[in-house]
């Protein structure tokens, strides 16, 4: 055999290997999609997942035709839905600013609660 034998045979095997990939990744978006899907009933749901079985290349094509519009919406929902938990998450544990926290140790040295020199390291370390 020579190169170009070789060659062809490992870029037609690479393709192959590329379109299964591509196909399951397909499949289970559908099945992802089918399962958050709140306004598709149970049957219908059943319905399309037995089609995936028996003759699965057909029904996600059938899928991403007939039902695409509304996968790419629900798929949209849900990124904002978490990006706004992550905002919020990130918003609840995030520090105060600097001028805040010397604010509140200036009160609280005024009251009494800690003395000059704890104000002093807790401004270090804040300042820094």
């Amino acid at each position: 055999m020579n190169f170009f034998e070789n060659f062809w045979d490992v870029l037609w095997w690479l393709f192959v290997f590329y379109a299964i990939v591509a196909f399951l990744y397909a499949v289970f978006m559908v099945i992802g999609d089918l399962f958050r899907d709140n306004e598709l009933s149970g049957w219908w749901k059943a319905v399309w997942i037995v089609l995936l079985v028996f003759i699965p290349f057909l029904t996600v094509l059938a899928y991403m035709i007939a039902r695409g519009k509304g996968m790419a919406e629900r798929s949209m929902a849900r990124a904002r839905k978490s990006q706004q938990e992550t905002d919020a998450y990130i918003r609840s544990v995030a520090t105060e600013s600097p001028t805040e926290e010397i604010a509140k140790a200036k009160a609280l040295m005024d009251a009494g609660t800690i003395s000059a020199e704890e104000f002093a390291q807790i401004k270090s370390k804040i300042v820094v």
